[in-house]
């Protein structure tokens, strides 16, 4: 952590990373953070491996992922992900905020695409198990976990190696680190081998930082051919709200795979949502409630709620539509969700025949440490805008812009 001297000397009292993916040599962008929310930019750092993508080739959310940049709870270390030559790495964060690297090594899989933290343990999902890239729809994604030891050393953990039943999107551990949940993009999709229809499973954790061998839990909001036409959903982020002695899983949730499992053409998507799930103590994950429209009705809302954050509170929460380039807001109230607006931030709307061509891209987002900014990546637009949180209203405060204006996936703040 930052010497309390070093940051009054600095004038930050925190910072922002965000990572390039450039496909030659990926970075991590750092900015010092003062006390009105607004950015410094305090240079780039290697992180010795190399970005891609695997999202269709448009530029926008490469890697189809949330906590592809994640910093440890004490704020001592920052944790990326190269997948482009299936490598993560670790950097000490130094007083004046900037990185050092210590290790990189080995992601166990193919295309390592989020990162989960908890008490010295790191657990890294990849996007593919066998390295044949056929495209989302069939890809089945494995898991492999290490110990982070005080040096900042990455220590992989014998026979933690799991293999997925689809395609990941994120993964995070519970408050207590007893258990790790996995998001999927692809569950129900016709062409997984698997036939999975998991959206989110649940694993347990033991104390030299294995997962049980199986999932302890597994939820679908939606299932194939469904009477209600609804698409299936494709989860990115989520985040685990513990209160009292419960846990609450909170999914974003894109509708982009049709009930048949088909994935349909763009701009053809329906109105994205969110689900809530209570992660029980044997790890079962019980249903709470599901599919909650990012809009109105099923065709004419925000089609592609992707990232979440939380409020200081945890009273509310915003949702980041990628397509639409708008933050929507939803209350939370022990995993009771609703819609409070559809827009709480907004850029420019794009074209509904050339989204790709005319979006930002708000993707990935992140809170400062107490949570009175929140910081949104622009994947479209190479820049990051400071939202002051005021409630549920968002209102902006900066726009910076060093960032390359395609492929940049991942943002972390304190």
């Amino acid at each position: 952590t930052a010497a309390p001297a070093a940051a009054a000397a600095s004038g930050f009292e925190g910072a922002v990373y965000a990572m390039t993916n450039d496909f030659v040599s990926n970075r991590i962008v750092a900015y010092g953070r003062r006390s009105d929310g607004t950015l410094e930019l305090l240079g780039d750092f290697p992180t010795g491996g190399q970005g891609a993508a695997f999202d269709g080739g448009e530029g926008l959310d490469p890697l189809i992922s949330a906590y592809a940049v994640l910093l440890t709870d004490d704020q001592d270390f920052l944790l990326a992900v190269n997948a482009g030559n299936n490598s993560i790495t670790a950097f000490r964060v130094t007083e004046d905020f900037r990185l050092r690297r210590t290790d990189i090594v080995r992601s166990g899989g193919f295309g390592p695409n989020s990162i989960a933290y908890r008490d010295g343990f790191v657990t890294v999902s990849n996007i593919d198990a066998d390295g044949a890239f056929a495209g989302e729809p069939d890809q089945e994604g494995s898991l492999l976990s290490f110990r982070l030891t005080p040096e900042g050393k990455l220590r992989a953990i014998p026979g933690s190696r799991r293999i997925l039943g689809n395609r990941p999107s994120a993964v995070q551990y519970t408050p207590d680190g007893q258990h790790l949940v996995v998001a999927s993009i692809n569950a129900g999709s016709a062409a997984l081998a698997s036939g999975s229809n998991d959206e989110i499973v649940s694993y347990g954790v033991d104390d030299f930082g294995r997962l049980t061998e199986a999932p302890l839990g597994a939820g679908a909001s939606t299932l194939p051919f469904n009477t209600a036409n609804r698409n299936l959903a494709s989860a990115i982020g989520f985040e685990i709200v513990e209160s009292g002695d419960r846990n609450f899983v909170v999914v974003t949730e894109a509708r982009e795979f049709t009930s048949e499992g088909v994935p349909p053409t763009l701009p053809n998507l329906q109105t994205g949502s969110v689900s809530t799930w209570e992660l029980l103590p044997d790890g079962s994950l019980d249903p709470l409630q599901l599919d909650v429209l990012a809009g109105t009705d099923m065709l004419d809302g925000q089609r592609t709620a992707c990232w979440i954050e939380f409020s200081a509170d945890e009273k509310t929460f915003w949702v980041s539509n990628a397509l639409e380039s708008t933050i929507s807001a939803y209350s939370f109230n022990q995993g009771q969700i609703a819609l409070i607006s559809e827009g709480a931030a907004a850029g420019t709307a794009p074209d509904p025949n050339d989204p790709f061509g005319t979006s930002d891209g708000w993707i990935d987002m992140w809170a400062s440490e107490d949570g009175r900014y929140l910081y949104q990546l622009f994947g479209l637009a190479g820049t990051i805008g400071v939202y002051e949180t005021v409630g549920s209203s968002l209102q902006l405060v900066q726009t910076v812009s060093d960032l390359p204006v395609v492929n940049t996936q991942g943002i972390v703040a304190f």
